[in-house]
């Protein structure tokens, strides 16, 4: 799984909009995050997007891969939520509370949108894409099919397969969080532990 945005050194997605699909959904967990000066607990999710059309050539042993990029959002439905707002934008249109109650955000994974990609500056001078926004597909258009495997990581079953697939730095976030503590921590009295 190439993400382009995984590291500064990385070579970021064109600037554009796209055709992309859900390719990727991995569950971060829970983490303590200071949000303006207060510390919070904020269960997070990674959402990434394959663009088919978008191809290079990462590492020669692998051929042409797509670019993709993802994002992370807290895993909220809540009517403010950044989330929430992501996916209505995607659909075009509002959830009812309703809706938005039994959204099983995993039906998402192999879908097609439409993605628009935008460069950004860190404060070391490196150049990174950043998903500015997201829409459906216009009506006649297509999206080619998807290149790279789905990829969806949660807690529960936790799958050490699919976990050690993941690249490290993403590996590092799962294992700050509080749910991964607990699996670690519930495992220490048995043969085999999940990590």
């Amino acid at each position: 799984m190439i993400v382009a945005n995984s590291s500064p050194k990385a070579d970021p997605v064109p600037a554009g909009t796209y055709a992309a699909r859900c390719f990727s959904m991995v569950h971060l967990g829970t983490r303590t995050e200071n949000i303006l000066g207060v510390d919070k607990e904020l269960n997070k999710v990674r959402i990434g997007w394959e663009l088919p059309t978008e191809l290079k050539v990462f590492k020669e042993e692998n051929g042409e891969q797509p670019y993709s990029v993802s994002k992370e959002f807290t895993l909220s439905m809540h009517e403010k939520a950044n989330l929430r707002k992501f996916l209505e934008s995607w659909r075009g249109k509002g959830f009812t509370d309703d809706e938005a109650k039994a959204l099983d955000i995993t039906a998402l994974l192999g879908k097609p949108c439409m993605l628009s990609v935008i460069h950004k500056t860190t404060k070391q001078g490196n150049t990174y894409a950043e998903i500015s926004s997201v829409s459906a597909l216009p009506k006649g258009m297509t999206c080619p099919d998807l290149i790279n495997p789905i990829t969806e990581f949660t807690f529960t079953p936790f799958d050490q397969e699919t976990f050690n697939k993941l690249p490290d730095w993403l590996k590092d976030k799962i294992k700050s969080s509080k749910e991964y503590r607990e699996i670690r921590d519930n495992s220490k009295d048995e043969d085999e532990p999940p990590f």
